[in-house]
């Protein structure tokens, strides 16, 4: 999965930078701009934000205001604050989840469609719903990894 996670990041970043750089050529230096780049553009964006947020969640990444450990000393205290951070990061995503999936529904029932190319914005927008499972499927197992350890004694 690391592999795989890795491979497609990296043609997503690709795609976009290849996308921007055809973007700016043809539309600043060749004066022609490419109709409807913006729009083809935006579905690896989306993907590529997206699933950076669930790489970032696997590593477990995240970017952390971890204030409170420079006053706990042990790694016992540690692993508890790390279970406390992962409960609350499973409660709020759950909620942003559910909010997620009423717009997926929402999204499935009225299908639109770009404005210039009209392809159906359903396969960005289904991007958020994915990710955003993806992400609590490895928020969960963060928080099984810290009770286990702090059950067996060892720091996380």
């Amino acid at each position: 999965m690391d592999k795989f996670s890795k491979y497609l990041l990296t043609a997503l970043i690709c795609s976009v930078a290849m996308g921007q750089f055809v973007q700016v050529i043809t539309r600043y230096v060749l004066q022609v701009p490419v109709m409807g780049l913006e729009e083809t553009m935006a579905y690896p964006t989306v993907w590529l934000y997206i699933l950076g947020s669930v790489n970032a969640s696997r590593e477990n990444t995240h970017i952390r205001a971890n204030v409170l450990e420079i006053f706990v000393k042990t790694d016992r205290g540690h692993t508890i604050l790390a279970i406390i951070g992962e409960v609350i990061s499973l409660i709020v995503g759950l909620w942003l989840l559910s909010w997620a999936w009423d717009y997926t529904r929402y999204a499935w029932r009225v299908w639109r469609e770009s404005p210039t190319l009209y392809i159906p914005t359903f396969y960005a927008d289904i991007a958020l719903v994915i990710g955003m499972t993806l992400m609590m499927i490895y928020t969960a197992w963060h928080l099984v990894r810290h009770v286990k350890s702090l059950r067996q004694g060892e720091p996380a």
